[in-house]
């Protein structure tokens, strides 16, 4: 008995050992999956919290229009520090002979500047935050299916949008504090402690109405910025699929994008072109006709109020001019990928090395030359390349070869791109703006400047 026990134990333990062993990679997988789920849980929770302090920002600066007090107090603080302020402060400091360190025509068109633009950038953006929210706004709602991918990249892309408006707007700011402080110290008209707080007033308010401006135009360049990862990556997806109708569909996706982005966009655009247009015309006529010496003192916020509108305005050609020419590359890499798919077929009928094997079947020997992408900011460097996916299985020539064609002309007739009413917003679209900015300083400067008679040699 005892040994029937002993052989039934020995026979049942490896068994028990199997199982075991069955059971502890099953278990590993599971953790590895369950380390995987964390993993997505964690930068899932660290995106949600860049775009919480992201909308939290905005909302300091009164974007987050959600319910009426705050759409009143946001409107209330911009027509009580951006306006009424600087307004109350010109008419009661108002000195006779002080136009050696301060003009008042030129205060009030850099403040009638500022309160337009300002303006427009609030109504405008606190729209489309308050219709869309910021996932959507941003096109990161994790309902799209793209959120994980590209996690990272939005994060940084995020940081360099803080990144960027201290960049512009802290060496402008200094540049304005300087003025205020040389005008303080040269004004003795007033009392000090008056005059530091009129000048503490005046670069509080300019501040606020610029970092509107700047923050508006930056988050133009953010939305446009992350659709460039998109872009990027629909490059890649050209080197590894064959699916033509997958990647149409995925076409169509980032068209629909851009065209959204475009809708939401065209009014903004439009209106911070005019005003900051305007704004320099009328600054240009009025620093020419001026019969006094002009300084940095007395016309120093034209220059400032003019870098910081500039610098907004090519933001927002820049983000705009750049989605579009990526979207216009598009139709190059998938001519590139087209017609090295098609010389390198094994139904080509080209000089390429085959075999055949037991079956009858005709296999390709050479491999495919891929070409790499690289985008630069200059063209003389910049190529635009794919590779030739290596997965791509053709048993009918003629189909596969008409479905890329077809393919290939879609996008040539569908570049895409951020448009303005019609109006693709291109390196054409921009040698156009210069050009008209050009004919109107030279209109003014015909205007406003001559040469007096006796200046001129006689002949």
């Amino acid at each position: 008995m005892e040994r029937e026990k002993a052989i039934t134990i020995s026979l049942q333990t490896p068994l028990l050992q199997t199982t075991q062993n069955r059971q502890q990679p099953q278990q590993g997988q599971q953790q590895q999956q369950f380390n995987g789920i964390d993993e997505d849980d964690h930068h899932d929770t660290h995106l949600d919290k860049t775009l919480q302090r992201l909308d939290f920002f905005l909302c300091f600066l009164g974007f987050h229009q959600t319910s009426i007090i705050s759409f009143g107090l946001s409107w209330a603080a911009l027509l009580l520090v951006g306006i009424a302020i600087p307004v109350v402060i010109l008419e009661l400091s108002s000195c006779s002979g002080c136009e050696e360190y301060q003009v008042r025509n030129f205060e009030f068109i850099v403040l009638a500047s500022q309160a337009s633009l300002g303006a427009v950038s609030l109504l405008c953006l606190s729209h489309n935050l308050r219709k869309y929210g910021i996932r959507k706004f941003l096109f990161v709602d994790r309902f799209s299916g793209q959120m994980v991918r590209f996690m990272d990249q939005y994060i940084q892309k995020i940081r360099d949008t803080y990144r960027m408006l201290m960049l512009w707007l802290l060496p402008c700011l200094v540049l304005k504090t300087a003025r205020e402080t040389i005008r303080l110290l040269n004004v003795k008209d007033e009392p000090w402690w008056q005059s530091a707080a009129i000048a503490l007033a005046l670069i509080i308010s300019w501040m606020y109405m610029n970092a509107i401006c700047l923050v508006a135009c930056i988050m133009f360049h953010l939305v446009c910025s992350l659709q460039v990862i998109h872009f990027d990556d629909y490059g890649k997806l050209l080197e590894r699929e064959s699916n033509i109708f997958f990647l149409m569909q995925e076409h169509f996706r980032l068209r629909q994008y851009l065209s959204k982005i475009s809708h939401r966009f065209r009014i903004y655009l439009l209106l911070v072109f005019l005003v900051v247009t305007a704004s320099q015309f009328v600054t240009l006529l009025e620093t020419t006709g001026y019969s006094g010496t002009i300084t940095f003192l007395n016309g120093g916020d034209f220059a400032v109020t003019s870098i910081v509108q500039v610098v907004g305005i090519t933001l927002c050609l820049h983000a705009a001019t750049k989605i579009s020419h990526r979207a216009q590359g598009i139709a190059s890499v998938a001519s590139k990928w087209h017609a090295l798919a098609t010389c390198n077929s094994p139904y080509s009928g080209g000089a390429q090395s085959r075999r055949t094997n037991s079956s009858g079947s005709l296999d390709t020997t050479n491999h495919y030359h891929s070409l790499s992408t690289n985008y630069s900011e200059s063209d003389l460097e910049s190529l635009d390349w794919t590779s030739l996916p290596s997965n791509m299985q053709l048993p009918s020539f003629a189909s596969s070869y008409h479905k890329r064609q077809s393919f290939v002309m879609y996008l040539q007739t569908n570049p895409g791109g951020i448009t303005i009413f019609g109006w693709t917003v291109d390196r054409a679209l921009i040698c156009t703006i210069f050009f008209i900015e050009l004919s109107l300083v030279l209109f003014v400067l015909g205007n406003t400047v001559t040469i007096p008679s006796g200046a001129i040699p006689p002949s």
